[in-house]
């Protein structure tokens, strides 16, 4: 039997098939009965997932990222698919195909790749050259990079998905920096560049997408900070320095580049370069969010159901598409 995807998924659909499960949580109810919550997903999305009237034995049997078998039935909560699980099975990885379960970028990871390196060597400054120089050669860490989501959810949420995020920041910010003659460039690639990197050490992402235990105690903004001077004392004592000024303008827009507190920002931006950074930080992870939210909308109608995050639905109907076929 073909395996259902998550995108597939109706609600008041029987299911009996395989999924990803990820972080696992035995919680109390109301009326002091255990219950499971954990995350159920596939390449082609994740979901919500609750086994009420658990016990204690169930929740220790799972793994905080593996493989299970559910007997269950779809449902939709708060406008979204929830499953409900009557049964759950561990199954061992080497019986299933990975390739069904870690969501992937669609673009050409070395294209990207090699691109990035392009636009970072366009940058004039020796100083902030040298820096990057020691992030690129680092191998194992690019590899990481290449490898990375760039979050467990919201966007870019796949294998490939940092590399995807800062090669297109980097793409927008070449485009409108010559808008901006005042705003220094170099700054702002090598802070695209450098702003998400410590997501390689940050989140887990072998099987399933989750935060380790160090990412989610200090998390990547504050290690991102540690990396840099890291790298840059290891340059200053191989005997080339980098001064403290561009350390620290650089380090800021690391520190405020999620542009709130509320967000997790730890600075408010308070350099023209980081408020470009913060910008289009934002602007390419809403745009994936948003696409993504379109294309993966079950079902024909011109609105998608309701979006939490994005406090709205979204109009899917392709105005325009006539016009251009008539051409």
């Amino acid at each position: 039997m073909p395996h259902l995807f998550i995108k597939e998924l109706k609600p008041g659909q029987m299911i009996e098939d395989v999924y990803m499960v990820t972080q696992p949580i035995l919680r109390n109810t109301s009326r002091g009965d255990l219950y499971i919550a954990m995350y159920l997903s596939d390449k082609t999305g994740k979901v919500n997932c609750r086994m009420w009237q658990a016990t204690q034995e169930i929740y220790e049997s799972l793994p905080k990222e593996g493989f299970v078998r559910i007997r269950g039935k779809s449902e939709l909560y708060q406008n979204a698919i929830q499953l409900i699980v009557n049964q759950v099975e561990v199954i061992d990885p080497d019986e299933v195909s990975l390739a069904d379960y870690m969501p992937r970028t669609d673009k050409n990871v070395s294209e990207m790749f090699n691109e990035v390196n392009s636009i970072l060597g366009e940058i004039k400054n020796s100083q902030i050259r040298a820096l990057l120089s020691a992030f690129l050669s680092d191998k194992k860490l690019m590899k990481e990079f290449c490898t990375a989501p760039a979050a467990t959810r919201m966007h870019h949420d796949y294998l490939g998905g940092l590399l995807e995020h800062t090669f297109t920041m980097l793409k927008v910010a070449k485009s409108i920096l010559p808008l901006y003659p005042k705003v220094q460039a170099d700054l702002v690639l090598a802070g695209i560049f450098l702003h998400d990197i410590a997501k390689t050490w940050e989140l887990s992402y072998k099987m399933g997408f989750s935060y380790t235990d160090e990412g989610q105690l200090v998390g990547h903004i504050v290690h991102c900070v540690v990396m840099i001077d890291k790298k840059a004392d290891e340059l200053a004592a191989n005997g080339t320095e980098i001064d403290r000024d561009i350390i620290s303008n650089i380090q800021h827009m690391i520190l405020a580049h999620h542009g709130q507190y509320d967000f997790g920002s730890p600075k408010l931006p308070a350099t023209a370069e980081a408020f470009m950074l913060s910008r289009i930080d934002d602007l390419d992870a809403k745009m994936n969010q948003v696409v993504t939210e379109i294309e993966n909308e079950p079902g024909d109608s011109d609105w998608t159901m309701w979006k939490n995050p994005l406090q709205t639905r979204l109009y899917r109907k392709k105005v325009t598409e006539a016009d251009q076929l008539g051409e």
